[in-house]
């Protein structure tokens, strides 16, 4: 057996091991209040982090380009409260512009 398949098969049990425990997790530890309020904040961290890297950085550099500008603009866009639509619009406007202009 290579050593990938040993990988494979100790990544699967692995993982197969942290969905039994996660199952096992007794109802009254979730119900906590804190935890609660932990998972609940989990998207958005996860989601901020992925728009962070990928806003400022290709491959393994950080770059400053477009995509920053539609990010400011995205930001501005949800200070003002705007919706959802003219949030991802103005986004994409804004870095089209910035692409246009730096290009």
């Amino acid at each position: 057996m290579s050593a990938q398949w040993i990988a494979v098969i100790g990544t699967s049990v692995c993982a197969f091991g942290l969905k039994f425990l996660g199952h096992s997790v007794p109802e009254s530890w979730l119900s906590h209040p804190r935890i609660q309020r932990i998972n609940s904040l989990i998207p958005i961290v996860l989601l901020t982090a992925l728009v962070a890297v990928n806003a400022v950085t290709t491959k393994s550099k950080i770059v400053i380009d477009h995509r920053v500008a539609g990010l400011a603009v995205a930001v501005a866009a949800l200070i003002a409260k705007l919706p959802f639509p003219f949030i991802v619009i103005g986004a994409a406007v804004g870095s089209a512009v910035a692409y246009h202009f730096g290009h």
